[in-house]
């Protein structure tokens, strides 16, 4: 699944960069807005991570024309930006979630698999993984990213799912 980060903070993108691929992602990087808007169209992402505040084209506007071009885009706003009012205006044009600066890893792996798993509800039936495989004695659930063992839930990120499908295959 591809992911567009849009971030001026380039400390802050890698970053996020290294956790995303680590989950299994594939990353598209840009430093500012118009970057965003101009890579977008190039790798067409499944979900957008926009900083508010960045140079040459603001989040809200980048998010305006990604959601213009791409309606059913999942987007995320990451800002310093924590107040009140910046998280409405985001959620009101259409951000699925708000994180605030800083920000915990764990944070952004969760609302990241949250998002994924809305994702993969939303798809076609043709398009979707199995609702349920069997690898040995674990029960693997890949829309969901969790799997069971006996009565144990195990959460999984992106990349444990596409093995474990792999392995299963």
């Amino acid at each position: 699944m591809k992911v567009l980060i849009a971030e001026d903070d380039e400390g802050i993108r890698l970053g996020l960069k290294e956790v995303l691929e680590g989950e299994g992602y594939t990353v598209i990087e840009a430093a500012d807005g118009q970057e965003a808007v101009e890579k977008f169209k190039s790798a067409d992402p499944e979900l957008a991570l926009l900083d508010i505040m960045m140079p040459k084209m603001n989040g809200y506007d980048v998010c305006k024309v990604l959601l213009a071009l791409k309606p059913s885009l999942p987007v995320i706003f990451v800002s310093a930006k924590s107040e009140e009012i910046d998280r409405v205006v985001g959620l009101e044009l259409g951000a699925d979630d708000f994180i605030s600066k800083p920000f915990g890893v764990r944070e952004v792996v969760a609302r990241m698999r949250a998002v994924t798993r809305r994702i993969f509800k939303s798809l076609a039936p043709e398009r979707r993984d199995p609702e349920m495989v069997q690898v040995g004695h674990l029960s693997v659930y890949p829309q969901e990213l969790r799997a069971k063992k006996g009565d144990e839930l195990i959460d999984l990120s992106l990349r444990d799912v596409r093995i474990l499908l792999l392995l299963q295959r």
